[in-house]
């Protein structure tokens, strides 16, 4: 026998159980509660899934935590030897195994993903799920969100809104308290932006009236016509000029989608200083007429 064969043996023979154990330790990893870890099922049992991830124990993945979904057979979610992403929901224990949760890697992604479309100013889809006094919950991607009474576009009859599908935009979204608050006063303005321009002529109602302006309905969009704007003429009071409820057109000067705002101008409608004080129906009846005189004159 060589040296080189006498070395070797004499090394295997002092590598031992407690050596080779110690090993293992060194090359296992350290995995933690929040961690996201790919492994594959490798046993289904009627309380949950045993998968390997590499540890030197298996990992345990609970039956509540397979799916989102209702699931009556994991092995619709959870295939075995499939190489899958895991959350780790639970740190190791004295065996050094850790829980695993497939359901709530799938919340945070939607969580994820709602921050994205609240950046990108989208608007979603929601099912009125519930009523209470300050609003309705709704379902949002299978998480529960809610919608402000004063963000509705219904707001004295909630609950006719039960099992409704609203389109709703994005007031605040916070994964670490789990709010979840929406508007659907914030989706329609959005899409009614969409369809303004400046010099546009457009038709709505007046709801409310301060001495600084009038407020006007737009199709559920508030715009504002101030006093300056009403008239060429001066004006002592606006509750003698209009009442809540009136109908009124008149022409876009200003929009700022970021602030929701939009200003209005009757002022531009007149042919003479006053006429919308004196002859309200006259310059409301050729409305379009004026609003075209008034935008080829502004582009002269």
């Amino acid at each position: 026998m060589n040296s080189e064969s006498q070395l070797s043996q004499t090394a295997n023979s002092s590598f031992t159980m407690d050596d080779f154990a110690k090993a293992l330790e060194k090359h296992d990893y350290q995995f933690q509660k929040g961690q996201v870890v790919h492994g594959k099922v490798f046993q289904l049992d009627h309380d949950g899934a045993y998968v390997d991830i590499g540890g030197k124990s298996s990992a345990f993945l609970p039956r509540d935590e397979a799916s989102l979904r209702a699931v009556t057979d994991l092995s619709e979610v959870l295939p075995l030897q499939e190489d899958m992403q895991f959350l780790i929901i639970r740190d190791q224990d004295a065996e050094g195994q850790v829980t695993l949760s497939r359901k709530q890697l799938e919340i945070q992604h939607i969580w994820e993903r709602l921050a994205e479309m609240q950046e990108n100013a989208q608007t979603v889809q929601v099912r009125v799920m519930g009523v209470n006094k300050g609003g309705v919950t709704v379902d949002i991607l299978s998480l529960r969100g809610f919608i402000p009474r004063s963000h509705l576009a219904e707001r004295d009859n909630l609950e006719a809104l039960k099992g409704q599908n609203l389109t709703v935009g994005f007031l605040e979204i916070n994964r670490n308290t789990n709010k979840l608050i929406l508007s659907q006063r914030l989706a329609t303005r959005s899409s009614n932006f969409s369809l303004l321009e400046l010099g546009q002529l457009v038709e709505g109602k007046v709801t409310g009236i301060k001495p600084f302006g009038v407020f006007v309905d737009l199709n559920g969009m508030g715009a504002l016509l101030h006093i300056k704007q009403v008239s060429q003429k001066f004006i002592e009071s606006l509750e003698k000029v209009f009442k809540v409820g009136q109908p009124i057109k008149a022409v876009i000067i200003d929009l700022d989608e970021g602030k929701g705002r939009v200003a209005l101008s009757t002022r531009v409608l007149e042919n003479f200083p006053g006429e919308v004080l004196e002859n309200m129906d006259e310059v409301m009846a050729s409305a379009e007429a004026r609003a075209n005189r008034a935008n080829n004159k502004a582009s002269e």
